[in-house]
């Protein structure tokens, strides 16, 4: 599936590239809307902008969706009011939302202003809530019942109702003041007596997910409990929403890209063909943190000048020690980045985790401690700068553990993302601390 895929999106930039965009829009009608975003984001802006104006108005409003947030940006630059409206008219609600809270306030009020009196209401109570949690992930299409009715009457009302919401696997039950008392899913009504009451058959599978919980925690809730759709409720336990896989997906891939991204302190709603000015002054920023960071390695180094023209050997391995911190922390950073969202480090374990960590640290010390001496001393016929560096790399390697394990604990408790700064904190650590132990014991003992 995926080369055909593949196929499709490179015999439609040809088309786009040579001007035949009527084999543009024939290739277009046998790819998802999902497929078009992806090669519209694949195309540089000139060429966006040709594609962007042979597709289907129908179509626009769920390739906005699928599209990074600055390029779609770009692309509702150009479009009107009206025309927003009409790609927009088709949304499910919670994509509406998402949608419109991403644009300029200005075209946020015009919107809201064309739509009829309830399907304003409706957006606005989503609107009302974060964006990254149950609330604002949330749908409010939600078909209900109460537990005082039989099998029977539920599937009349179904069946007059004529249709149901996406992605509906269940319905929710409540009492008569809309308090959420539990679910009934389609299989349990389609395979049970029709003189059944539904509350002599509705369960309560899991608790529902309060209106303000994080993404993140109703991303483990669906993982947790194989979950397709999920009730949202308000202080008052009143049924409000729900949420749907769908937009669980999204969350989960964000957070991985974002993490991937924020690493080299990018986002993942980056455009590949971003303005090179813009894109220059948002990684200038980061390359100028590494700077300090690097400048004040080599600071470190200024220090011990004497001790490195004396002993030219110590200029030759200089760098091993700070190099094996910097992947011995990194691994550690990685665990206890990953164990945070997941919620599997807490203060009762914190104290066992940071004493595994460091006597990995001290045991992969020792161990390549003793290859590199042993190479060392074999390389230069130098026993007493083997064992300078070896006392170094376990110094270097447990300070990596350590500060691996800490950091993230430290950053997140001043709001600052580990994924984002940890990396660089981490290798300003081990650099400094590889340098000092190294070229410090070498002055001493040289």
């Amino acid at each position: 599936m995926e080369p055909e895929i593949e196929q499709q999106s490179s015999a439609l930039a040809e088309n786009i590239t040579d001007g035949s965009l009527s084999a543009a829009r024939k290739i277009m009608l046998a790819m998802h809307p999902a497929e078009i975003a992806d090669a519209l984001e694949a195309l540089p802006p000139n060429r966006r902008r040709v594609l962007w104006e042979i597709i289907d108005l129908d179509l626009e409003g769920e390739i906005l969706m699928e599209v990074g947030d600055e390029v779609r940006e770009s692309l509702v630059r150009d479009m009107d009011v009206e025309e927003l409206r009409a790609a927009t008219g088709q949304l499910d609600l919670d994509d509406l939302a998402d949608f419109v809270q991403s644009l300029p306030e200005q075209l946020t009020s015009e919107i809201l202003d064309g739509m009829d009196r309830q399907d304003r209401d409706r957006l606005e109570q989503v609107l009302a809530y974060p964006e990254d949690c149950a609330g604002g992930l949330m749908n409010l299409d939600v078909l209900t019942v109460r537990g005082d009715v039989t099998l029977d009457v539920v599937l009349r009302y179904l069946r007059r109702r004529g249709d149901m919401p996406r992605k509906t696997d269940r319905l929710w039950v409540t009492d008569r003041y809309g308090r959420y008392k539990g679910e009934l899913s389609l299989r349990v009504i389609l395979t049970n007596p029709a003189d059944t009451l539904v509350s002599e058959l509705c369960e309560h599978i899991i608790e529902p997910l309060p209106v303000l919980m994080t993404q993140t925690d109703v991303a483990r809730a669906f993982e947790d409990y194989d979950l397709v759709s999920a009730p949202v409720v308000d202080d008052s336990n009143r049924l409000i929403g729900r949420v749907t896989i769908d937009d669980v997906v999204d969350v989960i891939r964000e957070e991985a890209e974002q993490s991937v991204m924020s690493m080299a302190g990018l986002n993942q709603e980056d455009d590949i063909f971003a303005p090179v000015l813009k894109s220059t002054r948002k990684r200038a920023l980061w390359l100028g943190v590494n700077l300090l960071t690097a400048l004040l390695a080599s600071w470190v180094i200024a220090q011990f000048e004497g001790t490195l023209e004396r002993v030219v050997t110590l200029a030759v391995l200089m760098s091993v020690v700070p190099s094996m911190g910097g992947i011995a922390g990194s691994q550690t950073l990685t665990l206890v980045i990953r164990g945070q969202a997941l919620n599997q480090i807490n203060k009762s374990n914190l104290r066992d985790l940071l004493t595994r960590e460091v006597a990995i640290g001290l045991l992969n010390g020792l161990l390549w401690a003793m290859i590199v001496a042993a190479l060392v001393w074999f390389w230069f016929g130098d026993a007493q700068i083997g064992l300078i560096i070896g006392i170094a790399l376990v110094v270097n390697l447990i300070t990596a553990a350590y500060a691996g394990a800490m950091l993230p604990m430290f950053m997140r408790k001043i709001g600052v993302d580990p994924a984002l700064a940890g990396g660089v904190a981490l290798t300003t650590v081990t650099d400094v601390v590889g340098l000092v132990a190294f070229l410090g014991l070498a002055t001493l003992l040289l």
